[in-house]
């Protein structure tokens, strides 16, 4: 084979990632308007595109996988038709992948890229330009408490689980602002991530903030197809070192996009995912 076909893949792409606000104060993110208090700060870094050898990265070792999936709903068009028709066999899909025992989905996102458009209507949902990680130990813990039944919730948190989203392209291949993700094993836990408290109306909740680190290694799989997902670790309960605990991503313009691409479609289901 000759040795061209061997070299990485690779476009270089700027990633905002997250720097402490100035004062020291409490990272805050209001959702209701979307303001905060830190500061973003934008670095070039490598992306490789793994497409082709893909396979070699997993749920455990790295915090993502790819799979092919041909999903049966396709209109993704409305909120009641996705909860009855999508979620089901996604729920079968996930435990079919995982193994998991019970899967209880609580949340889904529509992304349509339209230029111009912000806020944070739902039906104007934008891609995320922020490096993230959708979850902290604590967080994750307060979801099962509050998605399930409190008969249920004690018992589930005494054995393994996990938050995981579930990334598809809708309608064609992302191309446009595709999804990258950053290979666990190449992350410090004790001094990238930063706890943001995020301020409901009724309740907080909290994600992690991603500080820069030359060390990260980014990945992508390139035009993605509706007929291809991700699975994303955002939490796993299994903290000894063993697998992988989570997954920082983002969205990013990449340079190499072919011209004329359609804006970036996509639709992610977040999940509890137990095991017995």
């Amino acid at each position: 084979m000759p040795a061209t076909l061997n070299k990485p893949s690779t476009v270089s792409g700027s990633l905002r990632y997250f720097s402490p606000p100035k004062d020291g104060s409490r990272p805050t993110a209001r959702v209701s308007d979307a303001q905060y208090n830190w500061i973003n700060v934008e670095h070039v870094v490598t992306i490789e595109n793994i497409r082709g050898k893909e396979d070699s990265y997993t749920l455990d070792s790295v915090g993502f996988q790819y799979y092919h999936h041909t999903s049966k709903h396709t209109s993704f068009l409305n909120d009641e038709e996705i909860e009855k028709e999508y979620y089901p066999e996604s729920i079968d899909l996930i435990k079919n992948l995982t193994g998991a025992s019970k899967v209880v989905l609580f949340d889904h996102t529509i992304r349509r890229r339209r230029p111009g458009e912000s806020g944070n209507d739902p039906k104007k949902r934008q891609p995320v330009s922020q490096v993230h990680v959708d979850q902290t130990s604590q967080s994750a813990a307060n979801r099962v408490r509050l998605h399930l039944p409190e008969s249920e919730a004690p018992d589930l948190l005494k054995k393994r689980f996990q938050i995981i989203n579930l990334w598809r392209p809708i309608s064609h291949p992302a191309y446009d602002w595709p999804l990258t993700l950053c290979d666990f094993r190449s992350i410090d836990r004790a001094k990238d991530l930063v706890p943001i408290t995020l301020v409901y109306p009724d309740r907080e909740g909290e994600t992690f903030g991603v500080k820069y680190n030359p060390e990260h290694r980014w990945k992508y799989m390139k035009g993605m197809s509706p007929e291809e997902i991700v699975l994303i670790k955002c939490y796993d309960s299994v903290e000894d070192g063993s697998v992988s605990i989570l997954t920082p991503h983002t969205a990013f313009e990449d340079p190499t996009t072919p011209e004329g691409s359609s804006p970036r479609e996509s639709i992610e289901l977040r999940a509890l995912v137990f095991y017995d």
